[in-house]
């Protein structure tokens, strides 16, 4: 495995770990709204590293590669949209949240963020792997 691939994996692990403590915390507590704060900017930094290390290699390879072109058009049409939902639940919740509308949203965003990493290693980080061994 690279070290991009094991860094990006290892950042997933420890975003999605971070949300399972603010669930133990409570979601409403003032802990658990340290804690999400605190991991808006390691998710931030995620985005940022695959950006900047892993989409451009990607795109270059989608260049001749129509197959992956159309699963990277996709990933990024849906990045886009969850995008925009972390930011509107980050915006929403910036001064801290509480009831059952914090937590619905709450659940909601932590079920977007779970689905997509483990999207992303069975996908397209293995797309990733298979060029560098080319």
């Amino acid at each position: 495995m690279s070290q991009l691939i094991a860094t990006l994996t290892n950042q997933h692990k420890d975003l999605l770990e971070g949300f399972s403590e603010i669930k133990k915390l409570g979601v409403c507590s003032k802990e658990g709204q340290r804690k999400l704060l605190s991991l808006k900017g390691a998710l931030v930094t995620h985005l940022n590293k695959e950006d900047r290390e892993l989409y451009p290699i990607l795109k270059r390879a989608a260049e001749s590669d129509s197959d992956l072109k159309r699963m990277l058009d996709s990933y990024l049409v849906e990045m886009n949209q969850i995008t925009k939902d972390v930011i509107q639940f980050f915006e929403k919740y910036s001064h801290g949240g509480e009831g059952l509308e914090f937590a619905k949203d709450y659940g909601r965003l932590v079920g977007i963020l779970t689905r997509r990493t483990r999207k992303e290693e069975l996908t397209i980080y293995k797309k990733f792997e298979a060029l560098k061994t080319k």
